[in-house]
């Protein structure tokens, strides 16, 4: 195993236990919705985006608990986002993570609540005195994530998505599609660490050209693992774009230049880390991984 993945590994199991205390189970008559926030959030995934407040953290001498409350918010956003977008009125998936996906195991009602209070949990952990005992900086987080999960980032390039089927996008509409659905939050990710230990606008700048890259390798990967990947594998259903008759990376580029694509993102990425030395060789590798990965 590779440093990287006991790295990725560790994150993922705190992750899960910071989480776990955030969203203790109940018998109060709510206790529906709780289980299924706990079901949506907990247990699977691989972490990435507090992977990346964590580690753009430990850049700047933040303490980890604090980072991983920090992570875990931004988690619980990214996980509210993947219930809502798994809706029959949405994508109309079954499967994620391997596992039915949160309306099929509660039903739509359910499952639009769990979203809905998973979304506001997470600022409620960011405004809260033990992720930071600065409240200008816990404002400037909770700030921060309200922008890249709002109508100028994730839910408005889900709009963009949506729309996609029925418009013939070229490249740089696609790739402000995904900037905004996909990169706005592991662009947020990087940018939660910094503003955690009051980096300079240099590092803040590094970071944010560092998270544009991967943000759209990132993506270009998920094409790629929608064309060529197995669903058991992946862990959800595959061929969706194809069959939605949506523009992509791959459709418009061909396989081997997306893949080409892809690569020359994450060596552009790491170079933007040069300033950091040694203390982010985790996040060059993690660039590395996100064009990699099989899932």
């Amino acid at each position: 195993m590779s440093d990287l993945q006991r790295a990725l590994k560790a994150c993922a199991d705190r992750t899960d236990a910071t989480l776990d205390g955030l969203l203790p189970l109940t018998d109060t008559p709510e206790a529906r919705v709780i289980e299924a926030m706990r079901y949506a959030s907990l247990g699977a995934g691989k972490r990435i985006r507090p992977f990346l407040v964590v580690e753009c953290a430990k850049l700047f001498g933040v303490s980890e608990t604090r980072a991983y409350r920090a992570g875990s918010a931004l988690e619980m956003v990214h996980c509210y986002s993947l219930v809502h977008d798994d809706l029959p009125a949405m994508d109309d998936d079954d499967m994620r993570r391997g596992q039915p996906t949160t309306h099929k195991k509660f039903d739509e009602a359910t499952a639009i609540l769990a979203g809905d209070a998973l979304l506001t949990k997470a600022f409620e952990v960011l405004a809260a005195p033990e992720t930071h005992e600065n409240a200008s900086i816990r404002a400037e987080l909770c700030l921060q994530l309200a922008r890249a999960a709002g109508d100028k980032g994730m839910v408005g390039g889900q709009m963009l998505d949506l729309a996609a089927a029925d418009t013939d996008l070229d490249i740089p509409e696609i790739t402000r599609l995904q900037r905004m659905k996909t990169g706005a939050l592991i662009a947020v990710a990087c940018d939660m660490g910094a503003i955690m230990g009051k980096a300079s606008h240099h590092s803040r700048q590094a970071l944010n050209h560092y998270a544009h890259d991967i943000g759209l390798a990132f993506q270009i990967a998920d094409d790629l693992l929608d064309v060529e990947g197995d669903a058991e594998e992946v862990g959800k259903r595959t061929g969706k774009d194809e069959d939605a008759g949506k523009a992509t990376f791959v459709s418009l580029l061909g396989v081997e230049r997306a893949r080409e694509q892809a690569h020359l993102l994450a060596d552009q990425a790491a170079e933007h880390l040069e300033i950091f030395a040694e203390k982010g060789q985790l996040l060059k590798d993690l660039a590395e991984f996100i064009v990699t990965r099989r899932k």
